[in-house]
C-alpha cells in the first residue's frame, strides 16, 4: 500500500514530487494524485498516530472502495454540515444513515462504527470545531495572565491593564478589551461589550473559577454572583462554569487567551502606554489583526468562518442595553450608613444591625431586606465628605436635629418663662457657634415635655441662683430631686441671698427707693 501519511509529512517539510519519485517514496503522479486529493478534503500534516495508511486510503478516494466494501460509507461532509444545526446530534444522523441503507438494501455501520469514523473523518481533516462546540452554543471568557504596563505621565508611577478576553470556540472568534481592575463592574461591562461586539449571545456562558463569576464551585455544587447571574438572565443565556482542574473545559478560552497574550500584548511590548484608552486603542487594532489571520491548518480566518458558519445561531441581542450592577452584602451600622465603595447612603435605622444586599449601578444605589427594596438614591460621581441621607430614613429624635434652629428655640423658651430664656441664651452664646448649644437646647425642651413648663421655669430659676453656668445635669437634678416644688417665695429668697453673696445683681427691691444715696 502507498505510504500516504509519508507522502504528506514530506510534503509539509517542502518535498517535491520529483524528490520523492527519486528517493522512491512514490512516482509523481501517485504524488499528485496524493496531493489534489488532500488539498480538495483539506487533509494535512500533522495528522493522529491512529490515522492509518488505509484510513487515509478510504478518505482520499473513497470512490475506490465503494463497490469492494461490505458497508456503505457514510457521506461526511453531510454530517458535519448538519451538526451545526440547532438539536441534530451524532445519534439522529446515525437512524437516518441507517434508514436510507436499510431501503437501499445495503449494508450500514453500527453507530459506534459511525461515530468513530465521523471523529476520525473531522480530525484527518482538521474539521473539528463541531465535534465538541455548535455553533452559537457557548462563549468562553477569562482574564489574560500577563498584564500591559501604564505609565503616569508626570510621576512615571507603573500601573497595570488587565485584558478581558471572550472566544467563541466554535469559530474560534475573539473580543478583547483591557481594564484597569478584575473587580465585578468591569467584568459585567466587558461581557457587555463582547456581546455587543458579536453582534448576539451564545445560549452558554463559560468562565473560569474567578471571583467575579462564582463565589464556590465545588464537586458537588456551583454558586454564580448574584451580579453575574442578573447579567445572564437579562441576555437569555445559562452560566457553566469551568469545572476545577478541568483545563479541557475552556481549552479554547485558553487557547485563544495564549494567543491574544502572544498578538495582543507581547505584540504591545515595545510601546509605551500613559493611558488606559491609549491602551484600548492599540489592543482593538491588534484585535482585528488577530482575527482576520489566516487560519494555520485551515482556510478562512476567525472572522470569516464566524459570519459564514455560527452568526446566524447567535441568540438576538436585546433592544434596550444592559445596565451592570454589582450586588454585595453589608450589616448595618450604629450610623445606619451603607457604601458604594466610595460614598456613604442612608438606610432605614430600624435596620440597624441587620444584613442587608446592595446593589450599584453607574446611577444608582439600591439597598434590598428579604428581597424588599427598603432605600434608593442616586449614585454619588465623585468623592463626597458627607453621606446622602433622606429624612426618613432618620429616628424621630434626628430628624428633630436637622429642623433645630436658634430662633426657635429662643421662641420657645419665651413660651416657658424668663428664667428658661435666659438658660436657653447662655446654651446658644456660650460656644463658638449656636449650633454648639443645640444638644443642650433640644434636652431642656425635652425637660419640658417631661415635667412640664411651670416646673421646668422653676427649676432654671433654682439654678441660676447658685451659679451663672446652668448645666443640663444640674436642671435634671433639681427636678428628680423635686426642689422646684419649693415656694416662690423661698426660691426668690434663696436667689437675692445668692446674689448678694456672689455680687451678680441687685435686684428689683434694692431700686425701689432710688437705691443709695450719698
Amino acid at each position: 500500500m502507498t505510504d500516504y501519511r509519508k507522502i504528506l509529512m514530506l510534503r509539509s517539510m517542502g518535498c517535491s514530487q520529483r524528490e520523492m519519485e527519486r528517493n522512491k517514496i512514490a512516482s509523481r503522479e501517485t504524488s499528485k494524485t496524493v496531493f489534489e486529493a488532500a488539498d480538495r478534503l483539506g487533509i494535512c500534516w500533522p495528522l493522529d498516530d491512529d490515522i492509518t495508511n488505509a484510513d487515509l486510503e478510504r478518505l482520499l478516494f473513497p470512490d475506490k472502495y465503494k463497490n469492494a466494501c461490505l458497508y456503505v460509507e457514510p457521506d461526511y461532509q453531510y454530517i458535519h454540515r448538519e451538526l451545526a444545526k440547532p438539536g441534530v446530534t451524532l445519534t439522529l444522523l446515525w437512524e437516518e444513515y441507517r434508514s436510507k441503507c436499510y431501503e437501499a438494501g445495503k449494508t450500514p455501520y453500527m453507530s459506534t462504527q459511525f461515530g468513530d469514523k465521523y471523529r476520525k473523518w473531522a480530525r484527518v481533516t482538521k474539521a473539528t470545531m463541531r465535534i465538541q462546540h455548535k455553533p452559537g452554543d457557548a462563549i468562553q471568557v477569562d482574564w489574560a495572565g500577563d498584564t500591559i504596563p501604564i505609565y503616569d505621565s508626570v510621576t512615571g508611577q507603573q500601573s497595570s491593564a488587565y485584558l478581558f478576553v471572550a472566544v467563541l470556540p466554535c469559530s474560534y472568534y475573539a473580543y478583547t478589551e483591557a481594564c484597569g481592575d478584575m473587580k465585578t463592574e468591569n467584568w459585567l461591562n466587558c461581557h457587555v461589550h463582547a456581546f455587543n461586539y458579536f453582534g448576539g449571545v451564545a445560549r452558554l456562558l463559560i468562565p473560569d473559577n474567578c471571583k467575579t463569576a462564582t463565589s464556590s464551585n465545588t464537586r458537588y455544587d456551583t454558586v454564580v454572583n448574584r451580579s453575574y447571574q442578573e447579567l445572564a438572565d437579562y441576555y437569555g443565556t445559562a452560566i457553566v462554569p469551568a469545572r476545577v482542574r478541568s483545563p479541557k473545559d475552556k481549552s479554547s478560552a485558553e487557547a485563544s487567551v495564549r494567543f491574544a497574550e502572544t498578538w495582543i500584548i507581547a505584540a504591545l511590548r515595545d510601546r509605551k502606554f500613559f493611558s488606559l484608552q491609549e491602551v484600548n486603542e492599540a489592543v482593538a487594532e491588534k484585535l482585528e489583526e488577530l482575527n482576520s489571520r489566516e487560519f494555520q491548518q485551515r482556510t478562512g480566518t476567525r472572522r470569516s468562518a464566524y459570519l459564514e458558519e455560527e452568526q446566524a445561531y447567535m441568540l438576538p441581542l436585546p433592544t434596550a442595553p444592559f445596565e451592570a450592577a454589582v450586588w454585595s452584602v453589608a450589616k448595618v451600622p450604629n450610623d445606619y450608613l451603607i457604601s458604594d465603595g466610595r460614598n456613604k447612603y442612608s438606610v432605614p435605622y430600624n435596620l440597624i444591625g441587620e444584613k442587608v444586599d446592595i446593589r450599584v449601578t453607574k446611577n444608582l444605589v439600591e439597598v434590598y431586606y428579604h428581597g424588599s427594596r427598603v432605600a434608593s438614591h442616586r449614585r454619588l460621581q465623585t468623592l463626597q465628605r458627607d453621606p446622602l441621607v433622606k429624612l426618613e430614613h432618620m429616628p424621630e429624635a434626628h430628624q428633630k436635629y436637622l429642623t433645630y434652629n436658634e430662633d426657635d428655640f429662643k421662641v420657645w423658651a419665651m413660651s416657658v418663662g424668663p428664667q428658661t430664656e435666659q438658660v436657653v441664651a447662655f446654651f446658644l452664646e456660650s460656644g463658638k457657634a449656636p449650633e454648639q448649644g443645640y444638644k443642650a437646647c433640644a434636652s431642656l425642651t425635652k425637660l419640658g415635655e417631661r415635667y412640664g413648663k411651670e416646673r421646668l421655669e422653676n427649676a432654671c430659676a433654682r439654678v441660676l441662683a447658685y451659679g451663672t453656668t446652668p448645666s443640663i445635669r444640674n436642671i435634671s437634678s433639681i427636678l428628680k430631686s423635686k426642689l422646684d416644688a419649693k415656694s416662690k417665695a423661698s426660691t426668690a429668697k434663696e436667689r437675692s441671698s445668692n446674689t448678694n453673696r456672689y455680687g451678680i445683681t441687685r435686684g428689683a427691691s434694692y431700686f425701689a427707693n432710688g437705691g443709695e444715696h450719698e
